[in-house]
């Protein structure tokens, strides 16, 4: 198969619905040439479900990023479904959460942005980590990032998050350069995914978009963002790393 992608092998986290950025970046993929392979955790049947109206079928990993067990079997599992010559080529970081606490900046305790910086941002150093055996020179890492020069209206704690993530990256793309591995986030729009209604004001925080993105954006649509992830996890970028690429109708380049 021809594509971008052609005989890539890339593991993607955070699919749930068909509504995720996670979901449109393993489609898009696939469609270039791929081989994909998911990642859930909790409602794994609901994954395995939504993996089926991918183009092609992709095998789902139970992965919980906080248990050190599943880290270090995640390797061998992904052997398991690719036999001897097992390799990625590729990972897709979507993982983020926040308990409800976490979005009262004031209010929140520690246990509630503890969890919030390890489950979003500590957990794509242990991603990369867990799947370095597996990786050569030329691999790509790519993270979701929600900008974090900016202090918005109900994110809170989750924002904080994403600047730690932000810092990860910077710092895994130095520690990982020496072999040859990138690591960039893509800074998407908000969308109305399942991971959204946890998110509480979420409709204030959106709103920015529909005043402010010069090029349009679509709350509805994460395929803009999912190809952005597709064309970092590509060959065109070969020297491009620590990077952050805008994929949000511009708004970050509008100011406060």
């Amino acid at each position: 198969m021809s594509g971008i992608l052609a005989g890539k092998r890339i593991l993607v986290t955070g699919v749930l619905t068909e509504s995720s950025i996670a979901f449109q970046a393993a489609k898009v993929a696939q469609n270039e040439g791929a081989e994909v392979v998911l990642t859930g955790f909790g409602r794994l049947s609901l994954v395995e479900r939504i993996a089926k109206r991918l183009p092609k079928p992709a095998p789902v990993i139970e992965l919980d990023v906080t248990n050190q067990e599943h880290l270090d079997g995640l390797a061998g599992k992904i052997r398991e479904h690719q036999g001897d010559d097992a390799r990625l080529d590729g990972i897709v970081h979507s993982i983020a959460f926040g308990p409800q606490g976490a979005f009262n900046f004031l209010e929140a305790d520690w246990e509630d942005v503890s969890t919030a910086v390890q489950v979003s941002a500590y957990s794509y150093k242990s991603l990369a980590m867990a799947c370095l055996p597996l990786m050569e020179n030329g691999a790509s890492i790519v993270g979701l990032t929600f900008d974090a020069q900016i202090a918005w209206p109900k994110y809170d704690w989750m924002g904080v998050a994403k600047a730690a993530l932000e810092s990860t990256n910077r710092y895994l793309a130095r520690d990982l350069g020496p072999k040859g591995i990138r690591c960039n986030l893509v800074s998407a729009g908000p969308i109305k995914s399942m991971a959204a209604k946890s998110i509480p004001g979420f409709e204030e925080l959106a709103d920015v978009w529909n005043h402010r993105a010069p090029i349009g954006w679509d709350l509805t649509d994460p395929e803009p963002a999912g190809r952005g992830v597709v064309g970092l996890l590509s060959d065109f970028f070969p020297r491009t790393t620590g990077e952050i690429v805008h994929v949000d109708g511009g708004v970050h380049m509008m100011g406060a």
